[in-house]
């Protein structure tokens, strides 16, 4: 669906990369290496959504690094139909609720990362939560959304203790805390 409204290779990626999750930073030789394709044609893109303030750049060193601009009046609409297109909204309908004591969800993996994955790591926050219906829900959401859901359940330690300098984007959380 995002390949019939953009129809640029490099700035779905550019979007992706920084509108999925708003503090992914990145500089143009990364993103080179991470897209596989030319610095020029990155570099286009990337000026073209800066001048239209959508990106956000500063000077560290001899590096520019981008970023999304949070504050930009667009940024909420280009994150909740990136969340759309690549499922999340789907997901967090079929999982966030009815699967026990749930405290939070994250995306973790290349999602998290602002890169496009066919998986998506779904790291689930919770105490007692049913691991077989969380299953079953995973694998009904996979068919509307064909992409492949890998879920782990822990704890809020665990995630503490095994996520620790890792990207995660924030899905869901309850109200309750």
């Amino acid at each position: 669906m995002l390949n019939s409204l953009i129809t640029s290779k490099t700035r779905k990626k550019l979007l992706l990369k920084f509108f999925l999750n708003g503090t992914t930073k990145s500089y143009l030789r990364n993103l080179e290496h991470e897209f596989c394709e030319s610095s020029n044609a990155i570099r286009i893109e990337l000026n073209r959504l800066e001048e239209g303030g959508l990106l956000i750049s500063e000077l560290t060193g001899n590096r520019k690094y981008y970023c999304a601009n949070v504050n930009h009046p667009l940024f909420s609409d280009i994150n909740n139909i990136l969340k759309k297109i690549v499922g999340i909204d789907q997901i967090i309908d079929h999982v966030a609720s009815k699967i026990g004591d749930l405290e939070s969800a994250f995306i973790a993996g290349d999602l998290a990362k602002g890169r496009e994955s066919k998986i998506i790591d779904l790291v689930l926050v919770g105490n007692t939560l049913d691991n077989n219906y969380i299953e079953t829900l995973a694998t009904k959401a996979e068919k509307f959304i064909s992409r492949k859901i890998r879920h782990i359940e822990v704890t809020q330690q665990q995630l503490t203790e095994f996520f620790a300098n890792k990207p995660l984007l924030l899905i869901w959380k309850t109200d309750k805390f």
